[in-house]
C-alpha cells in the first residue's frame, strides 16, 4: 500500500500582508503522542495543517455499540480511542481487525470532552511486520519535510527539496498519474477530486456519472482508493472526498 507522506498530499501557501500561513491537506503518518500534544483543530505540524492522519497501533480494546465502535489504540508513545461509526448499525462492514493485533488508521483528528480521538475513515490489519518500521520512517521524514517547508517556504518542494523559483508557484501537486493510478481507477479519482462540494460527491451521483460500470466494479474501486489514502468517507460512507 502507498500511505506515504509525500504521495498523499499536496500543499500550498497563502499571504496576508506581513502574515504567511503554511498549509497542507492530506495525510501524515504520524505517532499517537503527536495526536495528544496538538492543539484543538485539524493536526498540525510545524505551522501546517493536515485534514488526516494515518497511524500504526495495537488495537487493545474493541467497544461495540449499536452506533459506532470504538477502538482503544497503542503505539510506543501513547494510547488513544478511535471511533469507527456504523452505517444503520451494520457490524457487517466493521474492520477487520484483531485484538492485540496492529492495525492501519486513516483518520481525522477530533477533540472530546478535552481528550483527542480519531474518527475512523479506513482501518486496515497490518500483515507485514515491516510495516510498523517503515511507518516511523515516513513519520520522521514527514517531520522533516514539515521543518523544511516551515523554514523555506514556497522554495521547498516536498517531493524534491529546493526548487526554481520561476516554476510558477505551483507546490508539489499531484495528478492521479503521479499517485499511480490509470484507466478506470483514475476515472473515479479525477470525478471524485473535481466535485465541487463540502460534502462530496455521492455513490449515486458516480453510478450515473459512469452508467457503463457495474455497480460492483464502482464499489470495488472506491474500497480501493480509500484503502490506498487517496479519497475518503465524508458526511457518511456513501459520500466521499478527495484527501488532495
Amino acid at each position: 500500500m502507498n500511505d506515504t507522506f509525500g504521495g498523499d498530499f499536496n500543499a500550498t501557501q497563502s499571504h496576508d500582508g506581513a502574515a504567511s500561513e503554511k498549509k497542507a491537506e492530506g495525510i501524515a503518518p504520524v505517532m499517537i503522542k503527536q495526536i495528544l500534544s496538538s492543539p484543538e483543530g485539524n493536526f498540525q505540524m510545524f505551522d501546517m495543517s493536515f485534514s488526516m492522519v494515518c497511524i500504526k497501533g495495537i488495537v487493545r480494546n474493541i467497544d461495540t455499540s449499536s452506533t459506532k465502535i470504538t477502538y482503544t489504540l497503542e503505539d510506543s508513545t501513547g494510547r488513544i480511542e478511535a471511533h469507527y461509526w456504523l452505517e444503520e448499525g451494520d457490524t457487517s462492514k466493521s474492520p477487520n481487525v484483531m485484538l492485540n493485533q496492529y492495525a492501519t488508521v486513516y483518520g481525522s483528528v477530533r477533540s472530546q470532552g478535552g481528550q483527542k480521538t480519531l474518527m475512523v475513515f479506513k482501518m486496515l490489519p497490518v500483515n507485514d511486520p515491516n510495516e510498523v518500521v517503515t511507518h516511523i520512517l515516513e513519520m520522521l521524514n514527514a517531520r522533516y519535510k514539515s521543518e523544511e517547508f516551515a523554514t523555506k517556504g514556497s522554495n521547498f518542494d516536498f517531493n524534491g527539496g529546493s526548487k526554481a523559483s520561476n516554476d510558477g508557484g505551483s507546490f508539489g501537486i499531484q495528478s492521479g498519474n503521479d499517485l499511480g493510478l490509470e484507466g478506470k481507477n483514475l476515472a473515479i479519482f479525477k470525478a471524485i477530486k473535481e466535485h465541487i462540494s463540502n460534502d462530496g460527491i455521492s455513490r449515486n451521483e458516480l453510478k450515473r456519472k459512469f452508467t457503463q460500470m457495474k455497480e460492483a466494479e464502482l464499489n470495488g474501486i472506491l474500497d480501493f482508493l480509500i484503502s490506498e489514502g487517496h479519497i475518503y468517507s465524508s458526511i457518511d460512507t456513501d459520500h466521499f472526498l478527495s484527501t488532495e
